[in-house]
């Protein structure tokens, strides 16, 4: 089993949901980043408003902790109606998408988390219910099985995945809005912990806040929980000040880096420069040599690694690039490129 990362975009409990929950926007006006996302959601429920008629159903993939969730809730707030949160795994059989169904109101929202990891049989059902909302009820089995079809309210569907190659096409198809979930930026960041410090009425300096911004890699929710943890070390050693030393020291404490970077992405990056030479190098064979699962590389480490360029997919494996040596402070060596003995991709060699 995977160990808990401070720097892991998965939520971490019931008790950081609910933190999170308390300094969550609640409208459009109130969401910070994402500019180009917010635009096209606005004028979708605009004139769904104008028309008196339900959001067009929305996909939203990317990275967990890039906020979601807060979306199907602010949409929800802008139209307001109910939302109605559930997650893939939860769904196992039909009945239990129909017991949800037949619950909403018109125009509320279902948001369901980990959309892809929906049952087909479920799926199947909730294919009628997008398209012509309306849901198809088996009574009975065997030779006196009959099938009572159920209008349901008109409804908006906001589904959430993180890895969208998982969902399959035709329930793709079923979204009038897809849209892909970017990291932030440090001023995006930045922004969010200000409001957020001031919410939490914490003495915190400017640069300390940039400093953490910095270091949360683009995501909200590493800022909030890397922030919770230097206001805990700041009130137990810093008189509940937040100055830029303290959170540096605070940071260090836990293993984050001036990339955010923790000791498994640095034990990661390690292993393929040290014992690889940089690479190219299979995962299979790096995870074996770190004694983790090739899926927990796969989808926990590497994602940050390879959207900040300190590796590189190659159809040979692995490779690490040069900020990463320097970010170790090892010294960098240029790859070679084996030679082509055949001269079939240069010249003909030399006899």
């Amino acid at each position: 089993m995977p160990r808990e990362r401070i720097v892991s975009g998965e939520a971490q409990g019931e008790v950081e949901n609910q933190f999170n929950y308390a300094l969550r926007p609640q409208r459009f006006e109130q969401y910070i980043g994402q500019e180009t996302l917010i635009r096209k959601l606005r004028i979708a429920v605009e004139a769904a408003k104008s028309r008196s008629e339900p959001v067009e159903h929305v996909l939203l993939h990317g990275p967990p902790g890039l906020g979601k969730t807060t979306l199907a809730h602010v949409i929800a707030n802008e139209v307001r109606a109910q939302v109605h949160i559930t997650n893939g795994p939860a769904l196992t059989k039909g009945a239990d998408l129909v017991g949800i169904l037949t619950k909403l109101n018109r125009g509320d929202v279902l948001f369901i988390d980990e959309i892809h990891r929906l049952p087909a049989i479920v799926e199947e059902y909730l294919y009628p219910a997008m398209e012509d909302f309306k849901v198809d009820i088996t009574l009975d089995a065997g030779m006196h099985a009959r099938t009572l079809t159920m209008p349901l309210p008109p409804f908006t569907l906001i589904g959430a995945t993180t890895r969208i190659g998982l969902l399959t096409g035709p329930m793709r198809s079923r979204f009038g809005i897809v849209s892909h979930i970017e990291f932030y930026a440090p001023e995006a960041l930045h922004e969010i912990l200000r409001q957020n410090s001031v919410l939490l009425k914490l003495t915190a300096d400017d640069k300390a806040l940039w400093e953490l911004s910095r270091r949360s890699r683009g995501t909200p929710r590493i800022a909030n929980r890397l922030m919770r943890r230097v206001r805990d070390f700041a009130t137990v050693e810093a008189k509940g000040l937040l100055t830029l030393e303290v959170t540096r020291e605070a940071l260090k404490l836990e293993g984050i880096d001036d990339r955010g970077l923790d000791d498994q992405d640095r034990a990661y990056l390690h292993t393929l420069i040290d014992v690889y030479d940089g690479g190219p190098a299979g995962v299979e064979a790096i995870a074996a040599t770190m004694g983790e699962e090739v899926d927990t590389l796969v989808d926990v480490i590497e994602p940050y690694l390879l959207q900040t360029a300190l590796v590189t997919r190659t159809r040979q494996g692995r490779r690490a690039t040069k900020p990463a040596y320097d970010h170790l402070g090892v010294k960098y060596v240029p790859p070679v490129e084996p030679e082509d003995p055949s001269g079939l991709f240069g010249e003909t060699p030399a006899v």
